[in-house]
């Protein structure tokens, strides 16, 4: 009997070989105090629900029909002392597990820097955090290291004990970054900018992968995350600088077409308003970023003039997932160009020495948009062009 037994359990064993237990091992502190929570929540849990079980079967067989030692009272209805147990007991739990969900969603919030590198050793101001620009591609990943001018596809680095700083957008649809050893995951949404604070612990080399179904690429959306001391970090960022390719607007368009399985590959220099320009949608030549027609809203819009300020897209990026209903695809065009913009801005900057009553609607990086003051009510006709649409407010 004993062997059959084991020889039963010796499928479960095998089924289980298989398994990573990697978020109840994690290499980060932030992952490692979210095990925390989850193991603590479970075990309090089991508090009610272990003695809950056990208490059926042993009532179910105490006062089975041909028990001859238990007590017979049909006639009992009410017990205080009964009442109490069964009511206390679960509202403590809660009480608990609602204690531990409130500190621990406003100390393990992703948007909230963390303030220390692991139990006992706080974050000083010696610990610079590094910052990375996370993009959800169809069917990858681009990672953008602003302070290094580098970027890489598919392949993620960081230095042991460091703060990392993550922020996080997508290029088409909701997407969702998420490397178990690290951190919990966080949603790539397109226009929108999420963030998550972590740390990585321990060095190795760790999977990251997409939690959130996005098409027929899904599965491949998958990328190593390197845990490097700082010398083999600085290596890598070396390697990635002697990178032939370069991340352009151009470059960037190319790759965000939809592929899949795509190797990593490292770029030595990006353009500096390209993450700007990927997170507002309009990296497309000619076409208006979502901040600036917020901020031309926000002024009272263009009006029926802005209706048709409409071009066609060179490549519709949806297309592959089947965006076959609907109008002919296209965009907004932007009101100036980017040499415009900067010419705006400088424009705006002596505007009052010249007696111009101009007001900068869009002063965020890369977009420049001009218009009169509210209580001008005609355009200066000598105000010199700079290509800029000039309107009444």
């Amino acid at each position: 009997m004993k062997r059959s037994g084991a020889l039963l359990l010796l499928p479960l064993a095998v089924l289980l070989s298989g398994c990573d237990f990697v978020v109840l091992a994690p290499a980060g502190d932030v992952a490692a105090q979210q095990r925390d929570l989850l193991v603590v929540s479970t075990l309090l849990m089991l508090l009610i629900i272990v003695p809950v079980m056990a208490l059926t079967v042993l009532f179910a067989w105490r006062y089975r029909q041909s028990s001859t030692t238990a007590t017979y009272t049909p006639d009992w209805d009410h017990s205080t002392k009964l009442e109490l147990v069964i009511w206390a007991a679960p509202l403590l739990i809660i009480i608990c597990l609602g204690a531990l969900t409130w500190l621990g969603t406003h100390l393990l919030d992703p948007y909230r820097r963390i303030d220390r590198i692991e139990a006992g050793r706080p974050v000083t101001q010696n610990h610079k955090p590094l910052r990375v620009e996370v993009v959800a591609l169809d069917w990858k990943w681009l990672f953008i290291y602003p302070d290094y001018g580098i970027a890489s596809v598919n392949e993620l680095a960081a230095p042991v004990n460091q703060p990392i700083d993550f922020r996080i957008t997508s290029s088409t649809v909701m997407n969702s970054f998420y490397i178990p050893a690290l951190a919990g995951q966080i949603y790539a949404m397109p226009g929108m900018e999420t963030k998550l604070h972590a740390v990585i612990n321990r060095p190795g080399t760790y999977t990251g992968f997409s939690a959130n179904y996005s098409g027929a690429g899904f599965s491949g959306m998958r990328f190593a995350f390197h845990g490097l001391s700082d010398q083999a970090f600085a290596d890598w960022v070396a390697q990635a600088k002697s990178a032939e390719a370069t991340l352009s607007r151009e470059t960037y368009l190319a790759l965000e077409r939809s592929s899949e399985n795509e190797p990593v590959r490292h770029y030595a220099s990006v353009d500096p308003d390209l993450w700007g320009a990927i997170l507002n949608l309009c990296v497309e030549p000619g076409k208006m970023c979502m901040n600036e027609m917020m901020s031309i809203d926000a002024k009272g819009g263009l009006g029926l003039a802005g209706v048709r300020n409409t071009l066609p897209l060179q490549y519709d990026k949806l297309a592959r997932r089947g965006a076959v209903f609907g109008n002919d695809p296209s965009y907004v065009a932007s009101i100036c160009t980017a040499e415009e913009a900067a010419a705006a801005s400088r424009a705006a900057r002596d505007a009052d020495d010249r007696g111009w009553p101009l007001r900068d609607l869009s002063p965020l990086r890369g977009v420049g948009l001009l218009a009169p003051d509210a209580g001008s009510r005609r355009a200066d006709a000598e105000t010199p062009s700079l290509g800029l649409l000039r309107f009444e407010l």
